[in-house]
């Protein structure tokens, strides 16, 4: 397989971004820390101009890895409290009558951002919940029949906590297709938990953050995510991938289209990241079990242990 990399390709157009963005991954785990592969997953989902979910308890850094990340990368950033009382128009936007003008005027909802932090989103009703579909997937917002694009880079990172707490509405699974990756942060390790006692709160650096790139460099980097090679063997390993979740008989339903493109750009974000112009195996593998877990349900009823993505990745073979 070795050969199918070594065909010339076109260089990257510019290695300025892919420089600041490693210098704003850098930065964000002197503030997050011990998380660094984190870090990078939630990167590599941007580049790949999806939406992030980060489930876990409270209290292990989700809302600052979200502010780190909108402040290191020079992104408009609102925070939005999901809560059980909260409307659709709470996100979106609504048309106020304007007495002066004797027209109805649009108010922009917090939605209208780069980079949004649905905190604690399944704390709110899947009504509320569904007002971020069109958003998260079309990069717009309906309001009375009038559509409003949002701006670009448009990324979401929602935080959501274990539906066992009481107080919480599962997501919907049309919802969970419309967030890339899911990750979890988990309790830091011995010595990163030592180091954040000793230098305690790390919100308090947030306002320090210096911007490492802009708007204009990430979405560059977006158009250089779609340039790197992916060769048809990684292709036919994808498939692989797709077709045991859709045939082993363990799952609900398998991973579908939609979540087959996920991996692929997923995986050449990933790449460039690293600095290559062509996906390896490496690349699809890392980010499969974050991009497959909460897209696959265990079938009820069955005596077999239940399997995950990493079971799926020993038995599908690299090609």
């Amino acid at each position: 397989m070795s050969d199918v990399f070594d065909l010339p390709l076109p260089p990257l157009i510019d290695e300025r971004p892919l420089t600041l963005i490693h210098e704003a991954i850098d930065q964000v785990a002197r503030v997050v820390l011990g998380k660094e592969h984190q870090i990078r997953q939630a990167v590599a989902c941007l580049l790949a101009e999806g939406h992030l979910l980060l489930e876990d308890v409270p209290g292990v850094g989700k809302t600052t890895l979200a502010h780190a990340l909108a402040r290191s990368l020079g992104l408009e950033f609102q925070r939005v409290q999901f809560t059980s009382d909260m409307l659709p128009a709470d996100i979106t936007g609504t048309s106020i009558y304007d007495r002066a003008s004797g027209r109805f005027t649009f108010h922009p909802g917090p939605v209208f951002t780069q980079l949004m932090l649905a905190d604690e989103i399944n704390r709110a009703t899947p009504r509320t919940q569904s007002a971020l579909l069109e958003a998260m997937e079309e990069g717009q917002v309906s309001v009375d029949g009038v559509s409003h694009r949002l701006p670009q880079p448009f990324f979401v990172i929602a935080t959501q906590n274990p539906t066992r707490q009481t107080g919480t509405f599962a997501l919907p699974e049309s919802q969970l297709d419309r967030f890339l990756l899911r990750i979890s942060l988990g309790y830091p390790d011995p010595e990163a938990e030592r180091a954040l006692l000793r230098l305690g709160e790390r919100r308090s650096a947030l306002a320090q953050l210096p911007s490492r790139l802009s708007a204009i460099d990430l979405l560059d980097l977006q158009r250089q995510v779609r340039r790197v090679h992916l060769a048809e063997p990684l292709l036919s390993y994808v498939l692989a991938l797709l077709d045991y979740t859709r045939r082993c008989g363990r799952f609900r339903e398998g991973l579908s289209p939609r979540a087959g493109l996920g991996l692929v750009r997923a995986a050449q974000a990933w790449a460039l990241l690293a600095g290559r112009q062509h996906v390896l195996p490496e690349d699809v593998q890392a980010l499969f079990e974050p991009l497959a877990g909460h897209r696959l349900q265990p079938l009820e009823g069955r005596e077999e242990q239940p399997i995950g993505p990493r079971d799926i990745l020993t038995a599908v073979a690299v090609p």
